[in-house]
């Protein structure tokens, strides 16, 4: 990064993003859990939701401010009722959605469900183009929290419409409008986070935080290392649009993928936390590994993603370091915390030994010797910089106190 580049990392950092919805929801990135990785429709169902709620508390993740229990598509029947509403499968929920809500809410989580900005959700289902105040007005009734709202079946040049529309009609902005203004028209009954997955389109990032808590800033995770490339890289270039109310979502956490290794489960959750992205977590937990147990339990990192400030962190470049190569994950970050700064070293590309020096970070100028603590090994000390040797793609999280003398 050019040095006036660096110089404005923490001034921009600064910048208020204030949410049009303003109402107390998604001050921090939200935390929880996320039925379609597991099984995708097969998932979409009570006994996943209660299931998965059980183990939030047995493995001690509610603890650790892990929350939302959130079902995606294919929850509902293929078509709605005589009045125009929408049904839950009764197959997959016997009691139907309101009771398995009340459930969770009375182990004190929060539950989710997903919908759809076009006439049908990407599986096929139901989707709320036209019927969003009818819709919101189900999901407060039910008692849902969460409501990711999916970009299949817009209005596309195409016709009659596919599931993925390369040339829409109009700006995402419109889809999603609609179901802004009746999650808020109804927000005196019940706050409802509102997750926007249009897939990085129009730059959402630009202007998410007047329509919604949180926007995925890209298309899918699938997985693999090269998701990972692809998200985080590009996380950098727009740190400055998550704040408070609303932050950018770099897709689930797909740990315990068999397409990466024990040091990408690392990095992933690492430079998802610093990001400020949500953490929700796209796994089955009655089959998770102690690795991966390990890795989403590290309170270190969940501390600092959880920052009352919530101020994502982005690339610098120190003396001699190279610049950025896009799409690849650059060795070095940093970010304001409100009790001090982040840094992140990733071997992203190469293993080694990778060193910062605290002057050298930007946030950390009015003094050299300060005390840290790492968040993977637990290493802590105090002096004007650290030094880690690092395995191919995995990453060290430093904590830096600025109150050190």
């Amino acid at each position: 990064m050019e040095s006036w580049k660096a110089a404005l990392v923490f001034g921009l950092a600064l910048l208020d993003v204030v949410s049009a919805l303003n109402d107390g929801v998604g001050l921090t990135p939200h935390m929880g859990w996320s039925s379609w990785n597991v099984a995708q429709c097969n998932a979409a169902s009570a006994r996943y939701a209660l299931d998965t709620a059980d183990k939030f508390i047995a493995l001690g993740l509610k603890d650790l401010g892990y929350e939302y229990i959130n079902i995606d598509d294919c929850w509902s029947t293929m078509n709605r009722d005589s009045s125009g509403k929408l049904v839950a499968d009764p197959q997959k929920w016997p009691n139907g959605i309101k009771a398995v809500a009340d459930q969770i809410h009375a182990k004190g989580l929060k539950f989710g469900l997903y919908g759809c900005a076009g006439v049908k959700t990407c599986a096929g289902y139901p989707g709320s183009e036209g019927r969003e105040k009818s819709d919101v007005a189900q999901l407060v009734e039910w008692g849902v929290d969460f409501w990711k709202y999916d970009n299949c079946y817009t209005p596309c040049q195409q016709n009659p419409r596919p599931q993925t529309c390369q040339n829409p009609i109009g700006n995402t902005k419109q889809y999603y409008a609609p179901m802004r203004d009746a999650l808020l028209a109804a927000s005196n009954q019940r706050k409802i986070h509102f997750n926007l997955c249009n897939w990085g389109r129009d730059s959402v990032w630009t202007w998410g935080a007047t329509y919604g808590h949180s926007w995925r800033m890209s298309v899918d995770n699938w997985g693999d290392w090269a998701s990972i490339e692809r998200i985080g890289s590009a996380a950098a270039d727009i740190y400055q649009y998550s704040g408070p109310g609303g932050f950018n979502d770099l897709d689930m956490l797909y740990l315990g993928s068999s397409k990466i290794n024990a040091n990408q489960e690392k990095l992933h959750f690492a430079l998802w936390a610093i990001a400020k992205s949500p953490l929700v977590l796209g796994l089955d937990l009655n089959t998770i590994s102690n690795h991966t147990l390990t890795i989403i339990r590290n309170k270190g990192l969940i501390d600092i993603n959880q920052d009352p400030l919530g101020k994502a962190a982005t690339t610098f470049r120190p003396p001699g370091a190279p610049a950025p190569v896009k799409g690849k994950i650059y060795p070095y970050w940093a970010g304001p915390l409100s009790d001090g700064v982040v840094i992140g070293l990733a071997a992203g590309t190469q293993a080694g030994k990778y060193a910062v020096e605290f002057k050298d970070v930007p946030g950390l100028k009015g003094q050299t010797v300060y005390e840290w603590k790492e968040m993977y090994t637990g290493q802590s000390g105090r002096g004007t910089g650290v030094s880690f040797d690092i395995a191919l793609h995995d990453m060290r999280v430093v904590k830096v106190l600025v109150s050190a003398a």
